[in-house]
């Protein structure tokens, strides 16, 4: 069983914002798989399942806050028998690169994240795969805006094309996940865009 989970907070005030790039990710990976979000809750999570070429597969969205991801993680982990090693993907945003720029990687430190960190404190490991996705601006890099204040703030109409892109190769590399695809394979694809 795959597990992809996208970091986000729930409800409409945080819809279009920066913070929320993880949550656009597995929903543009739910219409390409064609699966629909069922509507019962799991895990405090809003979960959509399938199968694709023989694996089986649960995409989730904690609405448990973006800081308290990982209590969410950790239930469907459970639930659901996920061996975090092999059958773990998070996607979320990430504010130390360029935006659009996505980084794969098979495990690693939780960084400047809160969600990540909690989901880390939580499992108590940080071997599991995790897809970043770019949100730096130059507003952001200039020291023009707070942290707090940028992450939470909607994605600007101009940089709404180059999101799209992004969201879209991490879909292709979500489902190349899925199927089992090496993880270096996968980022040798991310890295020719």
């Amino acid at each position: 069983m795959i597990l992809i989970v996208g970091l986000g907070n729930p409800g409409t005030k945080y819809g279009g914002t920066f913070h929320n790039v993880g949550f656009m990710a597995v929903d543009a990976l739910k219409e390409r798989l064609k699966v629909k979000w069922n509507i019962k809750r799991e895990g405090d999570s809003r979960v959509a399942k399938g199968e694709l070429d023989g694996v089986k597969f649960v995409l989730a969205k904690p609405e448990t806050y973006m800081n308290l991801s990982g209590t969410a993680v950790k239930k469907l982990v459970a639930a659901y028998g996920v061996d975090e090693a092999r059958e773990l993907l998070v996607c979320y945003d990430d504010v130390d690169l360029p935006v659009g720029k996505l980084r794969l990687r098979e495990e690693g430190s939780a960084g400047t994240h809160n969600g990540m960190r909690n989901i880390v404190s939580e499992l108590n490991t940080t071997q599991f795969a995790r897809l970043r996705i770019g949100t730096a601006t130059e507003q952001l890099k200039d020291g023009e805006v707070a942290l707090i204040d940028f992450v939470l703030s909607k994605i600007p109409y101009e940089l709404k094309p180059t999101l799209d892109g992004a969201l879209s190769s991490a879909a292709e590399a979500m489902i190349q996940f899925i199927k089992g695809e090496e993880i270096a394979r996968i980022q040798e694809k991310l890295n020719r865009k």
